[in-house]
């Protein structure tokens, strides 16, 4: 199966000269000293807005050539845990292809994951990383996971189970949670729920940010997946989490009224 994208033109460019360099100067600017972690979370608003974040995170880290992405599942439609297991995804850069060994290990350690093409088949939250690992990762392979829960259990289950597949791969795996952080409401407001919730993340807390996001009404759209890949994260033995950019589009658009606000965070 190719799952054809459904966001080139609107959240990214279309062509893919325009897509390679607006991809590199997000990265380029935000040079830095490289990191070899074991997970992170990054943005996926349109890169106008959210690129930059984007950008400075995949500058930080070694990118290895396997990589599980957990995206949150925007539209009310496919399974709650859905996985696929097979085929690429097509952006204007290419094919980017499915680790089908690693997407059927994990489907064996987690009993909760469904295979499922409608969870994904619109979702752009996991489409707009793509094209920023078909730039700088090589020949790279990935898992692609849509969250459509809100239950802690499924992801702790998921965590645990990441985890277990990834320590037991000869090469190195990144686990990507693609979110970003509170929504609409004013710049100010925005900026102190954000950090309540970085503040856990930084922690390395996923329950902390689990129960932070539901109490103080933080609309986190990927919560579920910065939560899986914390718990993943402490069990392969991560020790600290860095705040690599904070944004909101209030700093791209000038209005501060209603923002989403967005974070760039690496673990290792």
């Amino acid at each position: 199966m190719i799952r054809m994208p459904a966001v080139a033109g609107r959240f990214y460019p279309a062509a893919a000269a325009e897509l390679t360099r607006e991809v590199e100067r997000f990265v380029e600017q935000a040079a830095a000293e490289k990191i070899r972690a074991v997970g992170c979370i990054v943005p996926h608003a349109g890169y106008m807005y959210s690129g930059h974040v984007a950008g400075a995170v995949y500058a930080r880290l070694a990118l290895p050539q396997r990589h599980i992405i957990l995206c949150p599942r925007h539209f009310p439609q496919g399974q709650p845990l859905a996985i696929l297991s097979e085929g690429a995804w097509h952006t204007p850069l290419g094919e980017a292809k499915v680790d089908s060994k690693m997407a059927t290990a994990l489907k064996g350690a987690c009993a909760l994951l469904r295979e499922d093409s409608v969870a994904h088949s619109v979702e752009h939250s996991l489409e707009v990383q793509l094209p920023f690992l078909q730039r700088y990762a090589g020949e790279f392979q990935f898992v692609p996971i849509a969250l459509g829960t809100d239950r802690f259990a499924s992801f702790e289950d998921l965590g645990r189970a990441i985890a277990e597949v990834v320590a037991a791969q000869r090469e190195p795996v990144l686990v990507v949670a693609s979110s970003d952080m509170n929504h609409y409401e004013s710049d100010s407001v925005t900026r102190v729920k954000d950090r309540k919730a970085i503040d856990r993340i930084l922690a390395l807390d996923p329950r902390g940010l689990y129960d932070t996001v539901r109490r103080e009404g933080i609309t986190m759209c990927g919560y579920g997946p910065a939560v899986t890949m914390l718990t993943a994260a402490l069990e392969l033995g991560a020790k600290h989490a860095e705040l690599v950019r904070y944004a909101t589009s209030g700093d791209i658009s000038g209005d501060r009224d209603e923002v989403v606000g967005y974070a760039g965070v690496v673990v290792h």
